[in-house]
């Protein structure tokens, strides 16, 4: 029978069902330090897209049996040349032409929808760090992608925190950050912040740094960030936050976000930190960071892992977070192809 790539329909859940089997076979043998790969976001993954996104499933069966699947992730509001793509292959299956035939089935697609450029991560080890399959950046490389932006895995052990060097960092965080002040907030963004934190989060692909990767600055409003509410909401995503506040302009000027899958209370990401550039060189990022820590734990007793993503030319967010007892697991590396 060979292999046929069809499109993943919301409302099957026979596929869906397939489809996840094949996340969490991969997760389990790539990732396994990781949560188990989550049912709930998956599916809200499927049927509720983020605002701003077309887009496209395709499930591949190797004789008949789901092998494999296709996301790509069309942005419609911005980077309109642009594409991102997740690919993945059952470590069963693996080597037999699954993936080349989803990735040939995607480049199809995206040139028929006149995109010029798709991106993906890849995953690899680091010197003594966990094995990782090599193959997913060998594929990479073998279909004309180039590597554009390197990063790094940290993962902060919380059972292990220095709390001692924690407050002596944030006093010197709170001692320079004379004139702000911290707000926190759980899930949804308070109304009076929402502008702001559509400014910050709209900055975050103009001030961190993006390697060789051909990305534009996204366009983000209040609605936009109302509509990722949402659809985080809809994956069981919860997430503690904390900001900074000018005192002279009541804006709110840096914002730091942890959060929470539903397939794990031991786990979390920290996401986003950033600050507005006309009010770096006081530690906010320290300041936010180290006080969301403490707020996350507040609520989240049984977290004892953080997990987050660095460019490796990111020295200055580098720096903090090993301040923070951050250390290196893996290495990720965002490949892109010109289609």
């Amino acid at each position: 029978m060979g292999i046929s790539i069809t499109p993943l329909e919301p409302n099957d859940q026979t596929a869906v069902d397939a489809a996840y089997r094949i996340g969490a076979a991969v997760t389990d043998a790539d990732a396994p330090d990781l949560p188990p790969y989550c049912r709930r976001r998956f599916e809200a993954l499927v049927r509720y897209p983020m605002p701003g996104l077309v887009v496209h499933w395709a499930l591949a069966r190797l004789d008949g049996v789901p092998a494999g699947w296709l996301r790509l992730e069309l942005p419609q509001l911005d980077n309109t040349d642009n594409a991102v793509a997740e690919l993945m292959v059952h470590p069963a299956y693996r080597r037999h032409g699954v993936g080349r035939a989803l990735h040939e089935h995607g480049v199809r697609l995206l040139r028929d929808a006149g995109r010029k450029r798709v991106a993906g991560a890849v995953a690899s080890a680091l010197p003594g760090g966990p094995a990782r399959d090599p193959a997913g950046a060998a594929f990479a490389a073998v279909v004309g992608a180039r590597p554009a932006l390197a990063a790094v895995r940290r993962r902060l052990d919380t059972t292990a925190l220095d709390r001692a060097a924690l407050d002596t960092l944030l006093a010197g965080a709170r001692s320079a950050a004379a004139g702000y002040r911290a707000v926190r907030w759980h899930q949804s963004t308070p109304e009076e912040y929402v502008d702001d934190v559509a400014y910050l989060e709209g900055r975050l692909m103009t001030d961190a740094p993006l390697g060789d990767l051909e990305w534009e600055q996204e366009r983000v409003d209040a609605d936009r960030i109302r509509g990722v509410e949402r659809a985080l909401d809809l994956r069981g995503s919860r997430r503690y936050h904390v900001a900074a506040v000018d005192e002279r302009s009541g804006r709110l000027v840096a914002w730091s976000m942890l959060s929470l899958g539903a397939s794990a209370d031991w786990h979390a990401w920290q996401q986003i930190t950033i600050v507005d550039p006309a009010h770096r060189g006081h530690r906010l990022g320290l300041l936010t960071k180290i006080e969301n820590l403490g707020h996350a734990l507040a609520y989240e007793p049984a977290l004892r892992a953080i997990d987050t993503f660095n460019a490796a030319e990111n020295e200055h967010m580098i720096r903090i977070n090993e301040q923070l007892g951050f250390r290196p697991v893996d290495a990720s590396t965002e490949w892109q192809l010109a289609l």
